[in-house]
């Protein structure tokens, strides 16, 4: 196992005065992993990268080289290269400090990814809101025509590579691979049956890929510092280091730069400890999609292979906090309501699933909740896991399931009780459906008949 603990290697020009601008990243080793890519082979590139097993740091964890090398090649179509920085995932914040405070990073790691790949074009598809991020970024892109290490000539290589900003509306759908390539192509972001996959039928059809900010950028390191610089850190499976945002009740939420192999108990230390007064109850490893986990588990070096053994996910490298002064009902509640509007709809789990559990934990939250909606919850939990379309129903049930199952005492004092037991008061001002003992609701009582209309006269002014 390599070392761990907190590092400074893809952030150490976060702090670098005006290195936004490009002769600033040039005299701190900006481009010289281009340079080195330009000395290499394409398939060379690939298998440096496969031989760092960096790594996807967007959720699925999926070896960069591997899915690089899975790119149809001499099929007569161009080939494209697509970077996720749709950052949606509740409680992730770290790609926007990287494409803020040093946009360079995130373009040379395009120009990498397209050499590799022989890809003509890039696209960066960005969240909707990150303006800063978006300025950063043109400057950026505009600076690398202009010093032409984009365009008809890379560095005078004979090589063609342009890349372009497609700014997203703010959907977390399109988060997925397939729905985020949908709505590039200007329809609405749905995600695709697969196969087939984008690595042979990605953007118009051509042969693509899709990284995380995060993955793109980390390639340069790698080819200008050696696979063995990137493998100091970390474990066998798991090398190198990692962006993470923390976020929660501790005293200093933000973004760090860790170690993959670092405790959580560690990264809690690193954020200044808990908040005055409170202890550590739960945690999510990688946002909130993923399996909450108790207190007693933080002791787990933060590792894809670790997380997944102790039953969550690494996925988007947020780690959120929680204390024992937290409901875990009322959180879970939040996160479902949030995925149930952010579903696309394209599929009948996801969409009435959303719905009907939102409503169930909402009766619950609010003090009107009813024991048998525990076995409720599970049975629609387990009717809509693994039955969508995407991994965005898994992750609205991810919670819930986890919730239940090491804090099932605590939706039982909430239903006992007809409030929550850390004093909140109930609310009763919400809507919610009543359920019938039949699994159906009750529908609302008819509408009064109009003031303005004659008792004789049918509802509604028809003609007899």
């Amino acid at each position: 196992m390599g070392t761990t603990g907190q590092v400074s290697a893809m952030s150490y020009r976060y702090d670098v005065p005006n290195v936004g601008d490009i002769d600033v990243y040039e005299e701190h080793d900006g481009y010289e992993g281009l340079r080195k890519a330009l000395e290499m082979e394409p398939a060379e590139i690939i298998e440096v990268v496969k031989e760092s097993g960096l790594r996807g740091r967007g959720g699925a964890g999926f070896p960069t080289g591997m899915k690089w090398s899975f790119v149809a090649q001499d099929t007569g179509k161009p080939i494209y290269v697509v970077c996720n920085a749709d950052e949606g995932e509740p409680g992730t914040f770290k790609d926007r400090p990287l494409m803020e405070y040093d946009p360079h990073q995130l373009v040379e790691g395009m120009i990498v990814a397209g050499l590799a790949l022989n890809a003509v074009m890039g696209y960066i598809y960005l969240r909707g809101e990150y303006a800063a991020s978006g300025r950063a970024l043109t400057k950026a892109i505009r600076q690398a025509y202009d010093k032409g290490y984009l365009g008809a000539d890379v560095m005078g290589s004979g090589k063609r590579y342009d890349l372009a900003i497609h700014r997203a509306a703010g959907a977390y759908i399109c988060g997925e691979e397939t729905a985020l390539l949908d709505s590039l192509e200007g329809r609405r972001g749905q995600p695709r049956l697969r196969p087939p996959f984008p690595a042979t039928h990605g953007v118009y059809g051509c042969p693509t890929t899709v990284n995380n900010v995060e993955s793109i950028a980390a390639v340069p390191f790698i080819l200008r510092n050696g696979v063995d610089w990137w493998r100091q850190w970390g474990t066998e499976k798991s090398p190198g280091p990692k962006l993470m945002s923390i976020a929660g009740e501790v005293q200093n939420p933000g973004n760090y730069e860790v170690a993959l192999g670092t405790t959580v108990n560690e990264m809690i230390e690193m954020a200044g400890g808990m908040l005055e007064g409170r202890e550590l109850k739960f945690w999510c490893p990688g946002g909130s999609s993923t399996p909450m986990l108790p207190a007693d588990k933080a002791d787990v070096p933060y590792t894809f292979e670790a997380i997944q053994e102790a039953g969550s996910l690494l996925g988007t490298g947020a780690l959120m906090i929680y204390s024992d002064q937290t409901s875990v009902v009322s959180v879970v509640r939040r996160w479902t309501h949030f995925y149930e509007h952010e579903s696309c709809g394209k599929c009948t789990p996801c969409r009435e699933g959303g719905y009907w559990l939102g409503q169930i934990l909402t009766r619950i939250d609010t003090g009107m909740g009813r024991m048998e909606d525990l076995e409720l919850l599970e049975d629609l939990c387990d009717n809509i896991f693994g039955r969508a379309f995407c991994a965005l129903a898994d992750g609205m049930v991810s919670p819930i399931t986890s919730s239940l199952k090491y804090f099932r005492d605590e939706y039982v004092e909430h239903i006992r009780r007809g409030a929550s037991p850390y004093g909140v008061e109930p609310r009763r001002d919400i809507a919610t459906v009543e359920f019938s003992s039949g699994g159906g609701y009750l529908a609302d009582p008819p509408p009064a008949t109009p003031k303005h209309v004659l008792e004789t006269e049918p509802v509604g002014g028809g003609q007899a």
